[in-house]
């Protein structure tokens, strides 16, 4: 068996299948992922207490120091999803043709409500093969908002699940 981190890259490419074969609504995908791992987490983590001071938001910090403190982390995102046509108003707007997403403070939005629930379920999917594993994580919303600031991935919304494997997961007492 190879070193801890080596393993843990493994499991993230195992959590980034399970987000690759989650099932799409209307059989078309839009989820990007990317595993950040090596010197990649720790800057993350720093950008991440960063944009927390920057900007006054709560919880970055606390964030930012459990993403440093973890082996690897799984972006995972949507990118350009086009609309199901069904006109369903979940999204906010009584036609899907007059939903035009633009750049927000954070991410790109509004989106289809139902692509939403395909990357819902491809996050899902990816927690559930770490829990498999046995490997500690958490779904970070702020980590999907400073990964995509960074350019570490192209997606108009992130979430990002840092992943560590210790006596006691950090990702609890916070």
């Amino acid at each position: 068996m190879g070193s801890q981190k080596e393993v843990l890259k493994t499991v993230a490419e195992l959590m980034e299948l399970s987000a690759r074969t989650a099932p799409k609504s209307a059989g078309r995908d839009f989820i990007v992922t990317k595993i950040v791992h090596t010197e990649e987490v720790s800057k993350l983590g720093d950008e991440m207490v960063k944009y927390g001071k920057e900007t006054g938001k709560k919880n970055f910090d606390r964030d930012g120091m459990n993403v440093k403190n973890s082996d690897c982390v799984l972006l995972i995102g949507l990118k350009d999803a086009d609309t199901l046509g069904l006109n369903c108003g979940g999204c906010g707007s009584e036609r899907c043709e007059e939903l035009e997403p633009k750049e927000m403070k954070e991410f790109k939005g509004p989106q289809c409500a139902l692509r939403l629930l395909d990357l819902g379920i491809a996050i899902g999917s990816a927690v559930k093969t770490a829990s498999i594993l046995n490997v500690d994580n958490r779904i970070m919303y702020r980590a999907g908002v400073v990964a995509r600031k960074m350019g570490l991935i192209d997606a108009d919304v992130v979430m990002g699940i840092p992943i560590s494997a210790t006596g006691k997961s950090i990702y609890f007492d916070r």
